[in-house]
């Protein structure tokens, strides 16, 4: 007890109103020791609070800069108004080069030859699968479609019309659209034997793009007039759109599948713009000047965001996020303007075509979930170069 008082005083000046705060000597007294009771039902309440959030590791987009294959395609024709080249619902990818018609399977990598036209002014100027994938519509410079049967690789029958060449098709179920040099657009029931069920004239120069809605009620088809238009399936006698905005000829088209009613349109050289329409009230609500030619485009399914495919001056493809606008990437290799594009079946994969006469296969439309590559990422990427003929 001495040694406390002295203590005490030693420290804070023989206060005594600070006496319980020096510990006897030995002894460790529970109430010092325990903490409130509060404290453990705090810990338990932030522990319980960060365990139902559930953090995750941050996921991070990496897109492919490299095309995960090449393939060789001499006598690609490099001529923009022409729709050369289409992938299957039965992943079987198809390319037109000059005067024959190439099939290339993607599962088990085998090419083959489905058509090769007489003439040698008859060049193949237009392809298009059907949805099911077993039939092939063929376009030639001489106006005539050719309907061709992929797993016997016959000729069902030549469809006629046109006065030109046709240069863009679409299927809607079994009526196939074409739109032609002669300016015209015809729909085909491919289930009769008779001509054209309807002729939709409105463009006043070559029909160079068409694309159905995804339900099939409407038809978008822009042409070297500048002018696009959009159709009504039921009231074929004009279009229920004419849309001005263009400054250059209208080939990219582009239906949404996120949001009804939503088009990607995309201007040629004097135009370089992309533009978004609500076709429900002909409003074009957004826009993107793209400082190139705009060759072709694509929705990704598994995205709100639009792939597009570009001239000069850098041959690239640019993915865009939708509503933002944001560029996302800039895929570049190509050497000559980027004139068609294709999805896989999977929606993953994207393959172009270009006036370089060569056909690449790029992974633009998946995601990667951690920024960390793969050790051997860099090796899974080297090119892999096919001829396809």
């Amino acid at each position: 007890e001495g040694f406390r008082g002295n203590l005490i005083n030693t420290l804070f000046g023989g206060s005594q109103g600070v006496k319980g705060r020096v510990l006897p000597v030995g002894t460790t007294p529970a109430d010092v020791m325990k903490p409130p009771a509060t404290h453990d039902e705090n810990l338990r309440v932030i522990y319980a609070r960060n365990r139902s959030h559930n953090f995750r590791s941050r996921t991070f987009r990496y897109i492919p800069q490299t095309p995960e294959r090449i393939l060789d395609a001499p006598d690609l024709i490099d001529d923009y108004y022409l729709n050369l080249l289409d992938w299957s619902c039965t992943n079987i990818l198809t390319v037109a080069l000059n005067q024959t018609t190439y099939l290339w399977n993607a599962d088990s990598g085998e090419i083959t030859q489905l058509t090769q036209t007489q003439d040698e002014d008859n060049i193949i100027t237009a392809v298009n699968f059907n949805q099911e994938g077993n039939i092939l519509g063929v376009g030639t410079n001489n106006a005539d479609i050719e309907l061709w049967d992929i797993g016997s690789g016959a000729k069902v029958r030549t469809l006629k019309g046109h006065l030109a060449r046709v240069g863009s098709l679409a299927w809607n179920g079994k009526l196939l659209a074409s739109g032609s040099r002669d300016s015209c657009i015809l729909l085909h029931d491919t289930r009769t034997a008779g001509g054209a069920v309807a002729s939709l004239n409105g463009h006043q120069q070559e029909v160079c793009g068409l694309k159905w809605s995804l339900d099939g009620a409407q038809l978008a088809s822009g042409g070297n007039d500048n002018l696009l238009h959009i159709w009504d399936s039921r009231q074929r006698h004009e279009p229920r759109l004419r849309l001005t905005a263009h400054t250059a000829a209208v080939k990219a088209i582009g239906w949404s599948p996120h949001q009804s009613g939503l088009l990607a349109s995309g201007g040629g050289t004097a135009d370089r713009t992309i533009r978004f329409w609500n076709t429900s009230i002909g409003e074009c609500i957004n826009t993107i000047d793209t400082k190139s030619q705009i060759c072709s485009m694509l929705w990704s399914v598994n995205r709100n965001e639009l792939l597009t495919s570009h001239g000069y001056s850098e041959n690239q493809l640019a993915l865009w996020k939708y509503s933002s606008l944001k560029r996302i990437a800039n895929l570049t290799g190509h050497s000559s303007r980027v004139l068609h594009l294709a999805r896989s079946p999977s929606g993953d994969t994207v393959v172009s075509a270009a006036g370089d006469e060569t056909i690449r296969f790029w992974k633009c439309f998946t995601e990667e979930k951690s920024k960390r590559r793969k050790p051997n990422a860099v090796l899974q990427s080297c090119f892999k170069t096919l001829a396809i003929r």
